[in-house]
Formats: structure tokens, C-alpha cells, sequence
């Protein structure tokens, strides 16, 4: 879900990665809203006291692990007002259709939020994000047009649900299968954990 920063550190760090460790990775476009209800979690900025630990530690963690991030304490009203369901459907539809497309417009889509600071819920970023990420004016329409389906709904539905069977109560949420069995890892500070548990070294965040 591009509204989850943290997801966005180990989307980062995972695509440096895919290459360097035995890894045949997948993206699997879930709604990080439904989750949370289903299970009953609430965003950590709704505590003032981590709110204010958070600041400062996707701070740090944007220096570590390399990605451009801009935030201050006025960004949590709009990171809560802001829904990211829209933006996820329109993932969701280029995953059914375009799958080729899948990981540079969820890229542009936390940049758009996290970097640049803009409602990635209205229609006309959705289709800046869209052509941003190289997706032609037509198919962008499309798929705008495509968000408010069964299809692409159910799908966004199924994909959330099949998340939460595997254990996932928030993100980022990685499932490794390895040795015939799913291996679920919260967070992005369990690279190092997951890579141990596949039998690959971590090289640090940005890998040579």
C-alpha cells in the first residue's frame, strides 16, 4: 500500500536485492486500511507519543536506507486524511492488465506521496502518477476508469484477505516461501532476519 512508508524502504531495498539474493520477487497490491480493520490495528501516528518518535525515525531510516522522503510533524493530519484505496484499485488494475507496469507505478505513487506531498486521491494525480510512471494517456484513462469495477475491486479484496490468512495485521508485510512453507516478516527492519532465514547475507541497504 503506497500510503505505508515503511513499505516503501523495503520495496526499495527488495528490488536492490532481487538480483543479489536467490529471490524471485512478487508484488501483491493489498489496501492497508483493510487490514488494519480486520485486525483491529490502528496507525502509530494516532499515539501522540510515537508519533513523535516516528518523525524522527523515518527520518533516520530514509538517510539509511536511501530513499527520498520528506516529512514534519503537519504531515500526519494528511497522511491520515488521506485514503489510499483509490490509488490502490488503479495498482490493481494495471496488475491485471499491465503487470510489466506494476513496480515503477507504485514507485511513483510513494513518491508522489511521501516525496513530493501530494493527495494521491484525486483523479488528475492519479493520472500524472500514471504518466510519470510511462504509462500512455489512453491506458491511464482506462484504468481510471476501471477502479470502480467488480473486478478490480474484488481482486483489491481478495489480494487484502489473502494477506491477512497469511498473518499480515499491518505493513510492510513480506512472505518468503521457502522449504515448502510461507514465512511471514513485518517491517522493513527485518531484511537482515529474512535474508538469514533464506540463506542469503545482508549487505547493508545499499548492497554494491
Amino acid at each position: 500500500d503506497c500510503s505505508s512508508i515503511t513499505t516503501f524502504f523495503m520495496l526499495q531495498v527488495l528490488c536492490r536485492y532481487q538480483h543479489i539474493w536467490n529471490i524471485d520477487l512478487h508484488f501483491c497490491p493489498a489496501f492497508l486500511g483493510g487490514i488494519m480493520q480486520a485486525t483491529g490495528n490502528k496507525p502509530p501516528a494516532m499515539l501522540p507519543k510515537r508519533a513523535e518518535y516516528m518523525l524522527k525515525d523515518i527520518k533516520r531510516m530514509a538517510k539509511y536506507y536511501q530513499v527520498p522522503v520528506r516529512i514534519s510533524e503537519d504531515d500526519f493530519p494528511r497522511i491520515l486524511g488521506t485514503s489510499s484505496l483509490g490509488a490502490m484499485r488503479f495498482i490493481t488494475a494495471i496488475d491485471m492488465t499491465e503487470p510489466r507496469f506494476l513496480e515503477p507505478l507504485s514507485r511513483e505513487f510513494w513518491i508522489r506521496f511521501w516525496s513530493q506531498r501530494e493527495d494521491i486521491s484525486q483523479p488528475e494525480n492519479i493520472l500524472a502518477v500514471a504518466g510519470q510512471a510511462g504509462l500512455s494517456p489512453e491506458l491511464a484513462q482506462k484504468l481510471l476508469e476501471m477502479i470502480s469495477s467488480p473486478a478490480v475491486k474484488n481482486r483489491l479484496k481478495e489480494t487484502t484477505e489473502k494477506a491477512i490468512k497469511y498473518g499480515a495485521f499491518g505493513m510492510p508485510a513480506v512472505v518468503a516461501h521457502f522449504n515448502g512453507e510461507p514465512h511471514l516478516f513485518f517491517g522493513s527492519d527485518r531484511l537482515e532476519l529474512l535474508g538469514s532465514v533464506i540463506g542469503e547475507k545482508w549487505l547493508g541497504p545499499v548492497p554494491s
